[in-house]
C-alpha cells in the first residue's frame, strides 16, 4: 500500500484496536489470474506475538480452494471524509479525502474439526451479539450441524500488517484544527469518526 510517511502507522497495538472496531473488511485473492474479494467479518486475535485473523466463507465460495495455497489481503477500512479546500489558509489548494485503510496479508489455514468449527463461531457470535450466544447453544444439534457444513472455517495468521492513517499530518496546526472543528459539527458519522481519530492524533 502506499502510504507517505506522514501518514505511517507505527504502532501495531493502533492498528489492531482500529481492525478489532472495524472488522466487517474485505478478503481479497487471486482466481484464475483475477482478483476475488469477499466480505466478511472478523475476530482479530492477538496470541503472543501474533496477530489472527478468524472467519467463515460459504462452502460454495471458490476462494475457499486457494487460501491455503496463496497469500490473501484482507483490507480493513470504515470511516472516511471529504476534505474541502476551504479548511485551509491559502486558496492554492485542491479537495482531498481523510481515511483509515489497514492491509493485512497472510495465509490461511482451514479450520476442519467440528469441534473447533462451533468454537470459532462461538467467539464470533460472542463478539457481535453475546446474547445470541445462548440461543444458538440450544438450537437443535442437527440443525446446528447443517449450518455449520455449508460453510469453511478457517484461520489467518498476518506476516505483514501495513496502516494508514490519512488525517492531515501534513498540515498546519490551525488547519488541522479547522478541519476537526468543522467534521466534529457534520450530521455525517464517517465524518465526526475521522475528527475523533484527529484529536486522538494531536495528544
Amino acid at each position: 500500500m502506499y502510504t507517505p510517511k506522514p501518514f505511517q502507522v507505527t504502532d501495531q497495538q493502533q492498528a489492531i484496536s482500529f481492525m478489532q472496531k472495524f472488522s466487517f473488511a474485505s478478503m481479497i485473492t487471486v482466481l484464475n489470474g483475477l482478483p476475488e474479494a469477499t466480505h466478511l467479518p472478523f475476530v482479530v486475535e492477538q496470541r503472543g506475538n501474533d496477530v489472527v485473523l478468524l472467519s467463515h466463507f460459504a462452502r460454495a465460495n471458490p476462494q475457499v480452494n486457494v487460501i491455503e495455497q496463496e497469500t490473501s489481503l484482507v483490507i480493513f477500512t470504515e470511516p472516511h471524509a471529504y476534505i474541502s479546500p476551504k479548511n485551509y489558509e491559502k486558496d492554492t489548494n485542491v479537495p482531498t479525502w481523510n481515511y483509515i485503510t489497514i492491509h493485512a496479508y497472510g495465509k490461511a489455514t482451514l479450520v476442519k474439526e467440528e469441534s473447533a468449527v462451533s468454537a470459532l463461531l462461538s467467539k464470533t457470535i460472542g463478539i457481535y451479539e453475546q446474547d445470541y450466544l445462548k440461543q444458538w447453544n440450544r438450537l437443535p444439534d442437527d440443525y446446528r450441524s447443517k449450518m455449520m457444513n455449508g460453510i469453511v472455517a478457517f484461520e489467518l495468521l498476518i506476516t505483514d500488517l501495513q496502516a494508514k492513517f490519512k488525517l492531515s499530518q501534513n498540515r498546519s496546526e490551525a488547519e488541522q484544527n479547522n478541519i476537526i472543528n468543522n467534521l466534529s459539527n457534520s450530521s455525517t458519522a464517517n465524518e465526526k469518526e475521522i475528527a475523533a481519530y484527529m484529536q486522538q492524533l494531536k495528544h
